[in-house]
């Protein structure tokens, strides 16, 4: 669906904004734009990562924007973010999305007579600033999610596979959110290059900076806490052995004696023992509390 945003009435340049494209729309907008046919198809791939191409008589960039909803089992670029493309020229910009950005309904609402938006490029530079921070926004949520495991990994005890299946989805949104935060970089250097930097693109690199920055520190984190589980997990399973362990030494001598007297050899004075019974019970109890004494003094208890 085609929609114009901003005429040239209003400002010196034209918005058009293409929600769900079709490919009457594609070809509506490289007719009349003289668009390339190769930054075309690079619109419609669906996963595409972030890049920017200049031709002649525009600049393609496409951006990806962290979903609003995403799913916390999602685990690829195109379930945790979305594609915005721009083409923008001298007196024309146009938006292509296929889901609904909630950024971009906001800006359709501003002045586009101000400072920041008083050209094709500025406004470029201010949908592209729009993108980078609805990462910065995720970032308190994903912080939300690790903090609440770790309280769950320390102070509770969690079976294994949902831990770890949980964490493992988070590690790989943030991994991907890493992946197009760093590729947004040469789509930064293109606004910022020495001869059009302004504050606002100086602003742009600023947060994208921050936001990696922010990003590197998060994956870390993650990194250690399933370090901390696994020494957790481990330490546990050593637990359990060592107890396994007690039991089986405690056990063994006493095995020993009853397997002994319990062969029934015709030859065997003990068994005729009045007492015998008695006598070796009370040596499996003294066996059992001579080990006990020697662990305890070990400090194995």
């Amino acid at each position: 669906m085609i929609k114009t945003i901003v005429e040239k009435e209003i400002a010196n340049y034209e918005w058009i904004d293409i929600f769900e494209p079709t490919s009457e729309d594609f070809t509506f907008i490289k007719e009349r734009y003289n668009l390339n046919e190769a930054s075309i198809k690079d619109s419609k791939e669906p996963e595409h990562l972030p890049k920017i191409e200049e031709f002649e008589n525009y600049t393609f960039i496409i951006l990806r924007v962290m979903s609003d909803n995403f799913k916390e089992n999602s685990d690829s670029i195109g379930e945790v973010t979305d594609r915005l493309t721009i083409f923008y020229g001298s007196d024309f910009v146009i938006t292509v999305h296929k889901r609904r950005i909630e950024f971009l309904e906001k800006l359709k609402n501003i002045e586009f007579t101000s400072v920041k938006t008083k050209n094709s490029r500025k406004l470029s530079v201010f949908i592209t600033t729009a993108a980078v921070f609805t990462f910065s926004k995720t970032l308190e949520q994903l912080s939300t999610r690790i903090d609440s495991y770790e309280e769950l990994i320390f102070l509770k005890r969690m079976k294994q596979q949902p831990v770890l299946k949980n964490l493992y989805f988070i590690k790989r949104q943030i991994d991907v959110a890493r992946k197009v935060i760093f590729l947004y970089k040469e789509v930064i250097e293109h606004f910022h290059s020495s001869s059009k930097k302004d504050v606002y693109t100086r602003d742009l690199k600023d947060l994208q900076v921050r936001t990696s920055t922010l990003y590197e520190n998060l994956s870390e984190n993650v990194a250690q806490l399933l370090n901390v589980f696994f020494n957790i997990s481990s330490n546990h399973t050593n637990e359990i052995m060592r107890i396994l362990t007690i039991f089986s030494v405690f056990f063994m001598p006493i095995t020993f004696v009853a397997g002994v007297y319990g062969m029934n050899f015709k030859n065997m004075p003990e068994l005729e023992w009045y007492y015998g019974y008695p006598i070796a019970i009370a040596i499996m109890i003294a066996i059992s509390v001579a080990i006990y004494l020697w662990f305890k003094r070990k400090g194995w208890l």
